[in-house]
């Protein structure tokens, strides 16, 4: 299959399975947590920079979100989380924002994120520096968390609570594919997609793409017609090929061009749509998308 040489962004992600791995497995070390409220989990919400809210992660929880971003640098031989260099605190690891509250979250859950749903949450891990390097040490400091985490062996996946997907710094690809068992799946892009032959879902189960790279409408007017047959076309071959679709810089304004795009995408059947303004998606999903909520 091809398409346009201008429009070179396919977003994708793979089916990530329901299931998760049962309490009993996890480490002692979360001993205490409180579940997070009863938000009933949107399938298609994800928290662009969720590291930036007042309560990095229990914000995306409350509002029902299923997939997270954090980016993180290695610094010092610590993995902190933080957008840009000169934001990184060395208090606000990878761990502390994320690992640890996930893990205590699972455990008061009795195995899963939200209470009663089967539904893996999307750990998208977004490389800022020293991609292989810094790859290293994340399956370095994951190990202890290996019972929260889904895992690939042999192209077969076995979905957990959290399934980790890697995004950012290319040079993180080549210790991944290594693994013979991996906790960690990776974040592809449209050239992914278009490769002969693709990798297997199993190793990519995302690929994301800059919505401006692929897409000049921004939400004002109707969406021309041979933008919306080919974004169509996109989902349709990520999804038969088990994969997933997210765009990134989508416009994320509020106002009625913010939600032409979000249906557009809905009706395209995307399957994560990414905001800052978790109450602003949230409303939407509930109010505009049919298939808004997890199994």
């Amino acid at each position: 299959m091809t398409f346009p040489s201008r429009r070179r962004a396919i977003g994708a992600a793979a089916v990530l399975a329901a299931g998760l791995a049962g309490a009993s497995a996890l480490p002692a070390r979360a001993s205490s947590a409180s579940s997070g409220g009863n938000a009933v989990p949107l399938r298609r919400a994800h928290a662009h920079n969720d590291y930036e809210h007042d309560r990095p992660l229990h914000d995306a929880l409350a509002h029902g979100f299923t997939s997270v971003e954090a980016d993180i640098w290695l610094r010092d031989g610590q993995l902190l989380v933080a957008h840009d260099e000169w934001e990184l605190d060395p208090s606000r690891t990878l761990e502390a924002l994320y690992l640890d509250p996930l893990l205590a979250r699972v455990r008061a859950n009795h195995g899963r994120v939200y209470q009663g749903y089967e539904v893996s949450l999307q750990l998208l891990i977004d490389i800022k520096n020293t991609g292989e390097a810094t790859y290293r040490e994340l399956s370095r400091r994951l190990r202890p968390y290996h019972a929260l985490f889904s895992k690939a062996i042999g192209g077969r996946v076995h979905t957990r609570a959290v399934t980790a997907v890697i995004s950012g710094d290319r040079a993180a690809r080549g210790p991944m594919e290594a693994e013979r068992i991996r906790h960690t799946f990776y974040d592809g892009r449209l050239d992914d997609l278009l490769a002969a032959p693709p990798a297997p879902a199993s190793f990519i189960p995302l690929i994301s793409s800059n919505w401006n790279t692929s897409f000049t409408w921004q939400g004002i007017g109707p969406m021309p017609a041979a933008e919306r047959e080919l974004l169509r076309r996109i989902t349709g071959t990520a999804h038969a090929r088990g994969q997933r679709v997210r765009f990134w810089a989508t416009p994320d304004q509020p106002g009625p061009a913010r939600e032409a795009v979000w249906r557009e995408l809905v009706a395209a059947d995307v399957d994560h749509l990414n905001t800052d303004d978790l109450a602003g998606l949230a409303a939407f999903l509930r109010a505009d998308d049919p298939d808004a909520e997890a199994p």
